[in-house]
C-alpha cells in the first residue's frame, strides 16, 4: 500500500507541476505532446495517435477537436482506409509544438535528472516492467 501511495503522490504532485507550466488553462501536457508526437512523427491516424499517447479514443477525439479549432491541427481522410482518419499538425500547430514542446520537454525532464544515471536507468527499467504488468492485466481483464 505505501508503494501504491507513492506512485499516487507522484502523479498527483507531476501533473500539478507540469500544469503549471504550461502557463494557461488551454495548454495541457496532453495537448502538448500529441502535438509533439505529430511534429516529430508526421500525419498519423487517430487510433495511432490513442496508442501513442496512452489515452482513450475520445481523449484523442477531444484534443483533436480543441487543437483544431486553434488550427493547429488538421484532419483528411486517408487515402486508402475510409473508416480511418489521419491528423496532421499544420505550420501554426508546428511552430507551437518547436517553440514550446522541447522545452518543455526538457523542463519536465528536470526532476528526473535529480536521480543518478544509475538510478535513472533502474527507474526506466522498473517503469517499463509495470507498465507492461498493467497492460497484461488490463488484456485480460485481471484484477490480480
Amino acid at each position: 500500500m505505501q508503494l501504491l501511495e507513492a506512485f499516487h503522490s507522484y502523479e498527483r504532485a507531476f501533473a500539478r507541476w507540469s500544469q503549471s507550466l504550461m502557463g494557461s488553462e488551454e495548454a495541457t501536457p496532453a495537448r502538448m505532446r500529441l502535438l509533439g508526437v505529430l511534429n516529430c512523427k508526421g500525419p498519423t491516424i487517430m487510433c495511432g495517435l490513442r496508442e501513442h499517447l496512452n489515452v482513450t479514443a475520445r481523449q484523442v477525439t477531444n484534443l483533436v477537436d480543441a487543437l483544431e479549432s486553434e488550427g493547429l491541427v488538421r484532419r483528411r481522410p486517408h487515402e486508402t482506409d475510409r473508416r480511418a482518419t489521419v491528423v496532421e499538425i499544420t505550420r501554426k500547430g508546428a511552430k507551437a509544438a518547436a517553440e514550446s514542446w522541447g522545452p518543455l520537454q526538457r523542463e519536465m525532464a528536470g526532476p528526473y535528472r535529480d536521480l543518478s544515471s544509475k538510478d535513472r536507468q533502474e527507474l526506466l527499467r522498473l517503469m517499463r516492467v509495470l507498465c507492461e504488468a498493467v497492460h497484461r492485466r488490463g488484456e485480460r481483464g485481471d484484477s490480480a
